[in-house]
């Protein structure tokens, strides 16, 4: 015989089987023992009797604790009162490892779990989220090469900023210092002109000094960078990722959705809708005039207003034409608003940005006073106006905020837990 998952088990429903996982829960008495075991796949319930397996292996699970390793053979049996409907009734049993107090119990706070994170996704919950993640990524990874789409890698270590000089992390370089990657825009978009349509998945790094749910100081940007493509096909494209991957994900995990309290089919629907897109100043006109918010044009919008302007729609937003002088220096001015740009956001419904886009300047004169105007030395840039200098051509991209993205899907209350291991401005560890 050879081991299979729990859920191969479980499907097979009758039978002798081996399984091999960790204790998940235990009871019992003198005489008969109950071990809930778990893998990867599933849990079972697994019922260990004195008299069948001996006294020696009987006290080795009557000795067990949770989160010990064990290897397992017995029989299937359906039994209603066991989760999933089955039970194995157990015929052997031996240890792998040992667990002795482990330091994870129910209801701790979460910086408990946060300190101990190493042990924490060992969790359902944790596992489920996982999951998911897991699920979504692969879904974007199949539809950029089902869209012809290549795959293009940038350096983590970048020798300028791209989203703001003070959200930067500094890295000795030899004799120099570099930073780590805020985003790979400006080498995707060098990319184009080679291969014309990319996409990335990449960690991130942004030193902002924020203790929110929604903020990571190290996070992955799903990013895709086009040539030829306009602001109106951009955010085209951006919903149709969204919602390929969204639905791949619910039909690869739906049991992981409906342990998380996420209704699947709700999430399937709102894929199917249509979503809608509007300017920034019919969003400012929105929240002023149903919640009194009263937001100046050119400030970019906070949490406060993005949750507000959310509360009137039950799918994402696209929201388009933000301020110029509230925008990156890439982002081109309208040439029929010049004090907007051709870019935009995408919200989720619980008031989250999940994307941000934009067409790419084309103007290297204006984009040289505007890192002026942000205290930049346009000289260190002077690689990436090359592009703009030989054969430039229209193009636009955007960065799809996976965290966010899983921890909105999974309603999740913080975005760390969208992640194995959350790095923020107090948790760098383990």
């Amino acid at each position: 015989m050879t081991f299979i998952s729990i859920q191969e088990a479980i499907t097979q429903q009758t039978g002798e089987v081996q399984l091999r996982g960790w204790v998940y829960r235990e009871r019992g008495n003198n005489k008969l023992r109950f071990i809930v075991l778990r893998d990867h796949s599933s849990h079972i319930q697994c019922v260990v009797e004195k008299d069948v397996v001996g006294e020696e292996q009987f006290q080795q699970a009557k000795d067990l604790q949770i989160e010990a390793s064990i290897t397992l053979t017995g029989t299937l049996k359906a039994d209603d009162r066991a989760p999933n409907g089955f039970e194995l009734v157990v015929s052997s049993l031996a240890l792998v490892g040992a667990s002795h107090e482990f330091p994870i119990q129910k209801d701790q706070s979460p910086e408990h779990l946060l300190d101990y994170r190493h042990l924490a996704i060992r969790s359902r919950r944790q596992t489920a989220i996982f999951k998911i993640r897991s699920a979504y990524i692969q879904a974007r990874d199949e539809f950029f090469r089902n869209k012809g789409f290549y795959r293009f890698d940038t350096p983590i270590l970048q020798p300028t900023q791209s989203e703001g000089g003070s959200t930067l992390f500094e890295v000795s370089y030899y004799d120099t210092h570099v930073y780590l990657a805020q985003t790979w825009q400006l080498y995707g978009e060098a990319g184009i002109f080679s291969l014309e349509k990319i996409y990335n998945f990449g960690p991130t790094f942004r030193a902002e000094k924020s203790k929110t749910s929604r903020h990571l100081s190290e996070f992955w940007m799903a990013e895709m960078e086009c040539a030829w493509l306009n602001l109106q096909e951009l955010t085209d494209f951006a919903q149709e990722e969204l919602k390929y991957c969204i639905s791949q994900a619910v039909s690869r995990c739906r049991e992981e959705f409906i342990f998380l309290e996420q209704d699947p089919d709700a999430l399937l629907r709102m894929c199917e809708q249509e979503w809608p897109s509007m300017k920034y100043r019919e969003a400012l006109a929105i929240i002023k005039e149903k919640d009194c918010i009263d937001i100046p044009f050119g400030k970019d919008l906070r949490t406060e207003e993005e949750r507000a302007l959310m509360n009137h729609f039950q799918t994402p937003v696209c929201v388009t034409h933000y301020p110029v002088e509230a925008m990156g220096f890439y982002k081109p001015r309208d040439p029929n608003q010049p004090d907007e740009a051709l870019c935009f956001d995408m919200l989720s419904p619980t008031g989250v940005e999940i994307i941000g886009g934009s067409e790419r300047s084309l103007d290297i004169e204006d984009m040289k006073e505007r890192l002026k105007a942000d205290g930049e030395d346009p000289e260190q840039y002077d690689w990436y106006f090359d592009s703009r200098r030989y054969g430039s051509v229209p193009h636009a991209g955007y960065g799809v905020g996976t965290e966010r993205v899983i921890a909105w899907i999974c309603g999740l209350d913080n975005v760390k837990d969208a992640i194995a291991f959350p790095r923020t401005m107090l948790r760098w560890k383990p």
